[in-house]
């Protein structure tokens, strides 16, 4: 099937004004717009730069906004937002600078991470078992557990264009993680 995008483009080094450039490139039926992009790179412009690690959905590393909504480039199939064969649109996330291309500079969100003390404090002295969570409290869990802080939420968070000391709801998640314990 022919892949239609319209990648936003930005080279520090070279125009430093923000700009689209379109792509045409044939990939399988089943292809996620990950697929499409590294295509684009290797067949047709060498010079796109866009972040990829595990293709699994499971690092996180090739967030982007797809058609203006963030999400994992890895995990979003052409056919679902491209049903009928359309151009779609592919941005670097929202909310952190654009180092090249498709690739933003991670610092904001891992910062505000970092900022959520990575372990429970309990008072008193240590238990002599691990606690235990029963299984109807973990079921209030379940989302935040399975977060892998891609940034994907900071991408699209409207709190943080207005509020740069918003904590950002990745971070909030990795602290409920902890409460909801």
């Amino acid at each position: 099937m022919e892949a239609k995008l319209r990648v936003q483009r930005f080279d520090p080094d070279g125009d430093r004004d923000r700009h689209y450039d379109d792509f045409a490139v044939e990939v399988p039926e089943n292809a996620m717009v990950l697929d499409a992009l590294i295509a684009i790179r290797e067949n047709v412009d060498e010079t796109l730069s866009v972040r990829c690690s595990c293709r699994s959905s499971i690092c996180g590393s090739c967030a982007v906004r797809v058609n203006g909504q963030a999400t994992l480039a890895c995990n979003t199939k052409l056919e679902k937002v491209a049903p009928d064969g359309e151009t779609i649109t592919v941005e670097p996330m929202g909310n952190m600078p654009v180092l090249k291309d498709l690739i933003v500079d991670l610092e904001v969100h891992w910062n505000k991470v970092k900022a959520v003390t990575p372990w429970i404090r309990p008072e008193g002295p240590a238990p002599q078992r691990e606690y235990i969570v029963g299984n109807e409290h973990m079921l209030n869990l379940i989302n935040t557990v399975q977060c892998i802080l891609c940034g994907a939420c900071v991408s699209d968070c409207t709190s943080l264009e207005v509020d740069a000391n918003f904590l950002g709801p990745a971070a909030l998640a990795k602290a409920y993680r902890f409460v909801g314990d």
